[in-house]
């Protein structure tokens, strides 16, 4: 059964989290995506918040910036996530905006280096291994978590190039594929990750999560077109919805179909009813979706 989602904006301020987070519980929605954007809110601070807020839907953080972390503070933020919301917490790690590193004094040489060391250690510490490496980025000095996670946990990775695709398919549990991931591009996307598991000679499940831009309500083509054209986007086919839930849930199907095993409605920039939205993704577009 393909999962959905809906994303809390961070163009959005903090203090809208909470009821939007009770909204999309009430109504059963399965998750609730968060981002760590650069300058905005916390993506384990507003993760904590809303699993605390909530009792059922699953919340995400979609992603971490591997150039922000240490990878021993992501380890014990993950896994104290973990072990007090069992179950419902989702956390993804990636390069973050390389702009945004920069501004910060933390963009890598070789990202892809980074990412790499940060997911094997990561996914190591988590399973409750003491850890010593000398990576290009990643030092640790028997490093093992005192209150690793009780049960084996998935970590995620974000990724848009074919590099980071193979590489996630090696080293993560599951790929975040950003709005601008038609359904062609999911299934280049599951090829790519497919190598690269395959390389590593990896089985078993890897969860595949795309976020799709969705527009519903007044003015919902024109915000939609408004926010792919600001993201020069607008030229691409197949990229985002608007209309009401058959139309979306008709776009979640052709996701699933591609490859995704979560879709995730991203309402536009200038959303005007945030818990409305978690309220229509879960209420309307989930029964139509299989």
């Amino acid at each position: 059964m393909t999962r959905l989602g809906a994303v809390f904006r961070p163009q959005l301020a903090p203090e809208r989290l909470r009821g939007v987070a009770r909204a999309a519980d009430d109504a059963g929605l399965e998750e609730l995506w968060l981002w760590e954007d650069c300058f905005r809110e916390g993506g384990i601070s507003t993760a904590a918040a809303a699993l605390a807020w909530t009792e059922r839907t699953r919340v995400g953080v979609g992603l971490l910036p591997v150039p922000l972390r240490n990878v021993a503070i992501t380890a014990m933020e993950a896994a104290a996530l973990h072990r007090m919301f069992p179950g419902r917490a989702v956390v993804g790690v990636g390069h973050g905006v390389q702009d945004w590193m920069g501004q910060v004094g933390a963009r890598a040489e070789s990202p892809l280096t980074l990412l790499r060391e940060h997911l094997e250690a990561l996914r190591a510490l988590l399973r409750g291994e003491r850890l010593s490496v000398q990576g290009r980025y990643v030092e640790l000095d028997g490093v093992a978590l005192d209150w690793p996670p009780e049960r084996a946990v998935e970590v995620l990775a974000g990724a848009t190039g074919p590099r980071t695709l193979r590489l996630s398919g090696e080293a993560a549990d599951g790929t975040i594929l950003t709005s601008a991931t038609p359904p062609d591009g999911v299934r280049r996307a599951r090829r790519l990750i497919d190598e690269g598991r395959a390389a590593a000679g990896r089985g078993g499940p890897h969860r595949v999560v795309v976020y799709l831009l969705t527009a519903t309500g007044a003015d919902a083509a024109a915000r939609l077109r408004a926010d792919l054209v600001a993201e020069g986007l607008d030229a691409v086919p197949g990229l985002g919805v608007a209309g009401d839930a058959g139309a979306v849930a008709e776009a979640v199907r052709r996701l699933a179909e591609a490859g995704a095993d979560t879709v995730v409605l991203q309402p536009t920039g200038d959303e005007p009813d945030p818990e409305g939205f978690v309220r229509f993704a879960a209420e309307e577009v989930r029964p139509l979706v299989p």
